[in-house]
């Protein structure tokens, strides 16, 4: 049988998601850990995959079993196996041809950003110790709903078909000193969101205006976008499937 896990996992210690050599990922954690519950080696498929220091507050992969598990039982006995910066939040039997990657309809990513100096916030909110243009930021939010060709904004030298992405929802929220910029798309490319918060953070302090905006999304140039900012802001927020890959227990 096949099923959908919903991990969380806080993405300071691990360098990203996906396995790689001579380094700890948190899909070689999860693999182990699921291999050791079923007796068996096992191997998980995620939505996408998240760089180093990226966070997940809702992350999803698939895993198959020979066996019929029981998903509360087996979310509580694998959380004991897993490290304090990794949780399961749920467990769901889905059909046999459900994909973590491929079935995927929407995603969301969130940006969390402090004006203040916060020790607390340390690996988990970018600092912006400076005052933004909130108006510009919105009308430059409005111009990135309405693109749908994303090269400006995406890492070079990276193997897509394609860098058309559907935006579906963009905004950016202050409240008292802190920030957050949240977007929901189809898809998203390399280093994109990132490269999205470094434009708008140029905009906002008036180093970029809104027509050289335009100008750098049609000229598709990554160079003459924003720097990407660091990766501790970001979380993926969450991810949405059709209604019909789920099996009703």
């Amino acid at each position: 049988m096949r099923y959908f896990l919903d991990v969380s996992y806080d993405g300071t210690a691990f360098h990203g998601y996906q396995i790689q050599p001579n380094a700890i990922t948190v899909q070689e954690v999860l693999e182990k850990s699921i291999s050791t519950m079923l007796r068996n080696k096992t191997s998980v498929m995620a939505s996408g995959r998240t760089d180093t220091g990226v966070h997940a507050i809702q992350q999803i992969i698939h895993f198959d079993s020979v066996e019929k598990l029981d998903p509360d039982r087996f979310a509580h006995k694998l959380n004991g196996f897993l490290p304090r910066t990794i949780s399961i939040n749920a467990i769901s039997p889905v059909i046999a041809e459900a994909h973590a990657r491929f079935d995927a309809e929407k995603r969301s990513y969130e940006y969390k950003m402090h004006s203040k100096k916060n020790p607390f916030a340390v690996g988990r909110s970018l600092h912006v110790p400076y005052l933004l243009d909130l108006e510009k930021i919105e009308e430059a939010c409005d111009i990135l709903l309405n693109t749908r060709n994303f090269q400006a904004l995406s890492k070079v030298h990276t193997e897509v078909n394609h860098f058309e992405c559907e935006i579906f929802a963009i905004s950016w929220q202050s409240i008292n000193d802190d920030h957050l910029f949240t977007v929901k798309a189809n898809r998203f490319l390399r280093g994109m969101i990132r490269a999205m918060v470094g434009t708008l953070l140029e905009i906002g302090q008036g180093r970029m205006t809104l027509e050289r905006l335009q100008e750098v999304l049609n000229n598709k140039n990554r160079s003459d976008a924003g720097k990407a900012v660091a990766p501790e802001g970001l979380y993926l927020r969450k991810i949405e499937y059709p209604a019909h890959i789920y099996i009703s227990q």
